[in-house]
């Protein structure tokens, strides 16, 4: 579905109300010493209340300004509509949040039934929000630009965590990042934010979904990076993903990884 500029104005100053009544929900909760739910049988995936207000918040928003819009959230999954599709993960980076740490956010997509063509992360903590289009990316009023790397050697790498791999997948990351300048982890979303701003080379994951990743394509791809799967293909719909600032290390990282 094509969106005129008129109508993209629209949604994205109701992406950033979405953005602010997120917020709000959440902000009480965090260093307040909440606790929280473990959604999976395996491992440890936690939910917070801060989680569900938030989502709730905005689906709430959505269906009251564009009811005929198709939603699909983290939490409460999804509901059909037509054409454009508003992608939520209320809290990206739950155990960070939990721990007191400020690398999660709010991420808020809006895909017209081809891809994200807008993209919102919100730390409200630090006061920072990320927007990208196809065409340019921004934090307040600065303009993102990634920065130039060509080599896996001068490439500062992260990840949010190894366990996120299986085992053929973690050996081939451990591989690569073997050879980067400097890897590190944590982060979740924040860590696709700073490759947007020219401080973070490569993000490479795996195992991620659908709203964990299409409010972060807009952003990199605003700021001139480029976000696929590890072998070059289609990351919306989650499953393995490399961002890379650069176009030169993303080609060789996916002949790397792609493999895998």
């Amino acid at each position: 579905m094509s969106i005129d500029a008129t109508d993209f104005d629209e949604y994205l100053q109701f992406a950033n109300e979405l953005a602010d009544a997120a917020a709000a929900a959440i902000l009480p909760h965090f260093r307040a010493g909440g606790g929280a739910e473990n959604k999976s049988a395996h491992g440890f995936d936690p939910v917070t209340a801060a989680d569900r207000g938030a989502e709730r918040a905005m689906r709430a928003l959505i269906q009251a300004r564009y009811p005929h819009h198709a939603i699909l959230g983290e939490e409460e999954g999804g509901q059909a509509g037509t054409g454009l599709t508003w992608v939520l993960d209320p809290i990206d980076g739950t155990k960070a949040f939990l721990l007191g740490l400020p690398l999660w956010g709010t991420l808020i997509a809006l895909n017209d039934g081809t891809r994200p063509v807008l993209g919102l992360m919100n730390q409200p903590f630090t006061r920072e929000r990320f927007v990208g289009t196809a065409h340019c990316a921004w934090n307040g009023g600065h303009v993102l630009h990634t920065r130039a790397c060509a080599q896996p050697a001068d490439a500062h790498v992260m990840c949010t965590s190894p366990d996120i791999f299986d085992p053929a997948q973690r050996a081939t990351f451990d591989a690569v990042a073997a050879r980067a300048r400097l890897l590190r982890y944590g982060g979740d979303c924040y860590a696709y934010c700073m490759l947007a701003s020219g401080h973070v080379d490569a993000v490479i994951e795996a195992g991620l979904k659908p709203w964990d990743v299409q409010a972060l394509v807009p952003i990199i791809e605003g700021a001139g990076g480029i976000v696929t799967t590890w072998d070059g293909g289609d990351v919306q719909h989650g499953g393995t993903v490399l961002a890379c600032g650069d176009a030169r290390l993303h080609a060789q990282l996916v002949t790397a990884l792609g493999g895998s």
